[in-house]
Order: C-alpha cells, then structure tokens, then sequence
C-alpha cells in the first residue's frame, strides 16, 4: 500500500522524478537481436525532504535527499533533524505539491521499462581547451607559411571597431556545465534499484543525477 500511495502520488503530478548515481555503460540485447547501449544508473532510494507550496514558498516544489551522509552541518541537521542525514538535497517543481509528504520514500520500482526521461547532471570537467577542442575549428594548414598554427584560432578582431566583441569563441575553460539529455528510453529496471537508461547520460561514474519523466 505504502509504495502504492507514492505511484499515485506521482501520477496525480504527471510526471516522475528520482536522484540517481551514474554506475557504468553496458550493453541490452532486445529480443530481435539488436544491441542497445546503455548507462546504468543507481536510483534512489530517495525521501521527501521538504513540500513546498505556493502560500508559503511562492512556488510548488519536492524536496528529496539522497545519499546517506556521516556528518551535516548544523543548519543542514537542523534540517533534517527528524530525518536520516543526506549528503544531497535538490528540488523538483511540481504541479501540485499537496499530493507529497515530507518522510516519503521514492524508489526505482516508480518507473516503468519504456518511460522517457530528461537527465540532468554536470559534465565532465576537461580544463583549459583550445578553439578546436573546444568550438570544432579546423585550424590552419600545415604547410605554405603556417609554421606552428596548426590549431590557432588566428585572427578574431573586427577591423573598424578595432577590438574583440563578447562571446567571440577563444580558448577557455571546457565541461563542467549543467547539461540535460532529453528523451532517454528506460530499457530495464534491474534489481537493487538499477535502471539502465538507453543512450549516454552527463558526468563521469559516481556524479549525481536528476531524473524526470517527460
């Protein structure tokens, strides 16, 4: 009856949502043979940290922890304090929050093999980058007075105003970002909460994820 109550909860908002630690790649065989990759993601399990709603927050949102942690800090305990510890906290907008409790419990077995899911999560972090990395120039050639500019962006400034405008594609700092991947496939719900997400997902193993169904 319990996880009964969350399905139906979820329902009533029209869409599902759950944390979930990045594992690995793999592989699914469907039954007419063809091979589908996969991300295979650890989901929940998650519990409502916090409800809010539009009388008192101005806007309707779930609150879910996820990860159990040793130590919190005193605002963070204070937080929790009838709660386990979490060492994560993020919010999903809703469409009506009084359908969610604080204490609730979500798990994998919310979802079903053939949902669509938005994943969002911080990409991989690669460090300072030139224009060809990191914009796909293709660089000058290799020969007839190019010595050593191969991957130069050469030349950037406009003539009359004689200086660079904003957002001019230079060399810079590359990953890191907040990115979503839209309409990934549920291939399988494996046991101890796994799902295996067709398709490749943000971050390296172990980075923490937001699901939603579409």
């Amino acid at each position: 009856m319990f996880f009964e109550a969350i399905f139906l909860a979820f329902c009533i908002n029209g869409m599902k949502f759950i944390l979930a630690k990045k594992l690995e790649m793999s592989q699914v065989f469907r039954p007419d043979g063809t091979v589908v990759p996969v991300t295979l993601l650890q989901a929940g399990p998650c519990t409502i940290t916090q409800v809010k709603q539009v009388e008192g927050d101005g806007y309707q949102a779930v609150q879910v922890g996820f990860l159990p942690a040793k130590k919190l800090a005193k605002p963070q305990a204070e937080h929790l304090k009838d709660l386990p510890k979490f060492q994560i906290l993020r919010e999903f907008r809703v469409d009506d929050a009084s359908a969610f409790k604080r204490g609730d419990n979500i798990d994998a077995s919310s979802f079903t093999a053939g949902d669509v899911l938005d994943v969002t999560g911080i990409s991989k972090g690669k460090g300072f980058q030139g224009v060809v990395k990191r914009h796909g120039f293709h660089g000058s050639p290799a020969t007839h007075g190019h010595k050593d500019q191969q991957r130069m962006p050469g030349s950037s400034g406009a003539g009359g105003v004689q200086h660079v405008f904003k957002g001019t594609r230079k060399p810079g700092r590359m990953g890191g970002d907040t990115i979503t991947v839209k309409n990934l496939e549920v291939v399988e719900i494996r046991e101890n909460g796994i799902l295996a997400v067709k398709g490749a997902v943000p971050g390296s193993r172990n980075t923490v994820l937001e699901l939603r169904t579409v």
